[in-house]
This record gives C-alpha cells, structure tokens and sequence, in this order.
C-alpha cells in the first residue's frame, strides 16, 4: 500500500494518478444516492473509482457502468475495481457519457460532476478537464438521462447550491422533474454549500426534503456523518 492508497472497509482506492482525488462530495453522493432496487446503475466522471465500489457494496445485485473521459485516472479507476471483490460487476469505460452504447438503459445515473462553471481555467489540463465544465455540459447529462434512464430510472447530481438551483430550473426542458432534494452543511448553523438532486421522468406533487450536516463542531463529524459512511471507513 502506498501513501496515495486510501483504504475502506471492502475495497482499497489507489489515486496517484487521478487528477481529482477522493474527497467529500464523492462519497457523500456514493453513501446517499438511493434506489430501491438498481440492476444497471452508470456513474459519470467517475475519477477514482470510489463512487462506483461504493455503490457496488450498497447494491450486491447491481451491475455499474463508469465512464471516465481522462486516460490515466480511467486506466486508476480499472485497476481499483480489478482489485476489488466487485471486480466482475463494475467495468471501466475511458469515453464520454455520450459515447455509450445506445442499447444501455439505467435504473440509476450518478455523478459528482465538475462544476467550476464559468471559473477561470486552471493552468494544469488534466485537472481543467475534471473540474472545469459549463452549462452545456450539463444540459447534454439531462438530455442523456431522459433517453437512457429506465421509467422508474432517477438521475442523482451532488452540485453547490447555485448551479442546483440552475439545474432544477431547466431540467423540465429535457422532461426531468425534481423528486428530492438533501441540503448539505458543514454545520447547523451554516448555509448550504452542496444540494443532491434527483430527477426523473414523472413529475411529483411535492419535492421531498432531507438535510444533511457533515460537523457537530470543529473538526467533530456529527453523528448522522459517522453513521452513514461506517460501512465504508476504517475510522468510523
């Protein structure tokens, strides 16, 4: 194991070569998204790995597509899975979500997509590309779900809470309807800083509100943090 190997409790994520390291929102998203029962799950810019094996140990029955349109961290990303137990229901895709075959349907589509919209571009190219996109980026994410998400299908998106609010207000174009929302803070006290969303193709009567609180204090995960990610970290 190496100083760049982030161990979990059924898998291990080497990210040396990732330009987008592990970090909160991917496994907030991977501990959060929810489906009763996927049997064909796609996850979008999938970086290391870590969404994906997350949700491969939350659903055994699951078979998970990720699609990753960086080399290196796709070539990662395959490795993580081949070393893992779920090595035979996970398979790497180094395209665009756009280059997937047009037979594959899902029961769930989840990303934590790159949202530096309208940001300056950063010097490294590698690391514009993971986090540096604009709207249309994800206009052609809503237009995909619509066509290749199942009738029950939902699309998740763990976004900050501006570009939420953007996303939820064209998604009706593309005949997606927001069905939930889990608002994020770092702590009580504090204003959101992420919103996950879920979209699908049935409109509801009410949107179902959840919030979420990562800190009890500084440097102290709440309760609600530490019981949702102990089935996935050593420290908890």
């Amino acid at each position: 194991m190496t100083n760049s190997t982030f161990r979990f409790k059924q898998f291990e994520i080497e990210q040396a070569d990732c330009a987008m390291k592990i970090n909160t929102d991917g496994v907030l998203i991977g501990a959060l998204s929810s489906h009763d029962a996927p049997l064909r799950i796609l996850d979008i810019g999938t970086g290391t790995g870590v969404i994906a094996l997350m949700l491969a140990q939350r659903y055994p029955s699951a078979y998970i597509d990720a699609v990753e349109i960086d080399l290196q961290a796709a070539y990662q990303a395959g490795l993580n899975f081949q070393n893992s137990i779920f090595s035979n229901r996970i398979k790497i895709l180094n395209s665009s979500f756009e280059a997937i075959d047009q037979t594959c349907f899902y029961d769930l589509i989840v990303s934590n997509p790159p949202f530096y919209t309208n940001s300056l571009h950063t010097s490294n190219e590698r690391k514009k590309i993971a986090k540096h996109t604009d709207i249309d980026f994800f206009k052609n994410i809503l237009n995909f779900a619509y066509h290749r998400l199942r009738a029950e299908g939902v699309l998740q998106l763990i976004l900050p809470t501006e570009l939420a609010l953007e996303i939820k207000r064209i998604a009706p174009d593309y005949n997606l309807h927001t069905t939930q929302e889990i608002a994020i803070r770092s702590f009580e006290s504090t204003a959101v800083i992420r919103q996950i969303i879920h979209l699908r193709k049935d409109r509801q009567d009410t949107v179902r509100q959840q919030n979420f609180v990562i800190y009890s204090g500084k440097g102290i995960y709440s309760d609600e943090y530490r019981q949702l990610l102990k089935p996935f970290f050593l420290a908890f």
